[in-house]
């Protein structure tokens, strides 16, 4: 992995908000990127001019209009910001405007409230031929990628079926209707695009909710595969945040926090003969047994810390590599959230226990 000060080129970014997420998990991955930070812009000035000292941004301003209108020979404009007061992402409009004044844009995610909004970004992107990416990054995160290596792996054989664990309500009919109840929904919406990223788009879903928000999705991905996404509102704090399991041909695998992946190999059934005549409990050989994989913690790899673990790391490397290639992003494009929030808006519309198609 290079450091900063390693790439020959740099992408000119400036970078609107300097809330405490993007502090903590967007703005350190750039000591690792290909990202020459020119400027910042936030609406605290005393909080934005200790986060442009602290990240060395050559230059500060009080709002967005400013940073778009002074800084003409920028590459591109990344953006972290909160929702607006009634839960609504700012992105659609703070993208546009960026868009329009000719710059490449990256966006936290969640990106936007409805499948509508998606427009506002496209026709932005048409118009001035930049390219947007939102930042999906589970999408990146190392542990979900080993588990994608080990699925296309044909000894792990074709996906039959998988369970996605998330600590997360799905509000009532009367709050999914507005769009304040259905704000905090929102966060699903990075679920998805790692489950559509995975096993494909999704093609129709049925969910069941209990009195608690807790729910479960039935989820069908084009090419057949079946998947639960099990919402687990009010699951124990010292419980892992999320989980993936996989099911396979005789394999399986398991993703806990998107970081500790165990792959459960293929093995040779026992023979009828040996059925309770077992001389150890120890389950497979080194061939087949189960294999482990999780963190190193290592002060001296940039890959043990979190900025890598969670996935920001990769999406910024990868948005910021793909432009200086020339070359469109990969991963978190317009296509894949409009497909995202299309399936977010059926689920807002949805009834429970009906069998919902999704369209577009």
């Amino acid at each position: 992995m290079k450091h900063n000060y390693e790439y020959d080129r740099k992408l000119q970014v400036a970078y609107i908000g300097a809330g405490e997420h993007s502090y903590r998990n967007i703005l350190p991955a750039f000591q690792y990127a290909p990202i020459d930070l020119v400027a910042i812009t936030d609406h605290k000035t005393d909080r934005g001019l200790a986060v442009a000292r602290q990240f060395g941004a050559r230059r500060f301003y009080p709002n967005h209009k400013a940073l778009l209108a002074k800084e003409t020979a920028l590459d591109a404009v990344m953006i972290a910001v909160g929702p607006d007061e009634e839960g609504r992402p700012r992105y659609p409009q703070l993208a546009a405007e960026a868009l329009t004044a000719g710059f490449h844009v990256w966006i936290d995610e969640p990106p936007c409230l409805s499948a509508a909004d998606i427009s506002t970004f496209t026709n932005a992107c048409i118009k001035k031929h930049k390219y947007l990416a939102v930042g999906f990054a589970r999408r990146f995160a190392p542990g979900y990628v080993q588990a994608g290596d080990i699925m296309a792996d044909k000894a792990f054989g074709q996906v039959g079926s998988y369970a996605f664990r998330f600590p997360l309500a799905l509000p009532d009919t009367a709050r999914r209707r507005t769009d304040k109840g259905v704000a905090a929904f929102l966060p699903v919406t990075g679920v998805l695009a790692l489950l559509a990223g995975m096993f494909g788009e999704i093609q129709a879903f049925s969910m069941v909710r209990s009195t608690s928000g807790s729910a479960v999705i039935s989820l069908v991905h084009n090419g057949g595969v079946p998947g639960a996404l099990h919402l687990t509102a009010g699951q124990s704090l010292s419980a892992p945040r999320e989980r993936l399991e996989v099911i396979g041909r005789r394999a399986s695998l398991v993703v806990d926090d998107g970081v500790r992946v165990t792959y459960y190999r293929r093995m040779t059934p026992l023979s009828a003969e040996l059925e309770g005549r077992q001389e150890s409990a120890l389950v497979g050989d080194v061939n087949s047994a189960p294999v482990i994989w999780e963190p190193r913690i290592d002060p001296n790899e940039p890959a043990t810390q979190h900025i890598a673990q969670t996935g920001y790391l990769g999406s910024i490397r990868s948005f910021a590599e793909q432009l200086l290639a020339n070359q469109p992003p990969n991963k978190g494009t317009l296509v894949e959230a409009l497909h995202v929030m299309t399936v977010f808006d059926r689920i807002r519309s949805a009834k429970e226990m009906d069998w919902v198609q999704v369209q577009g």
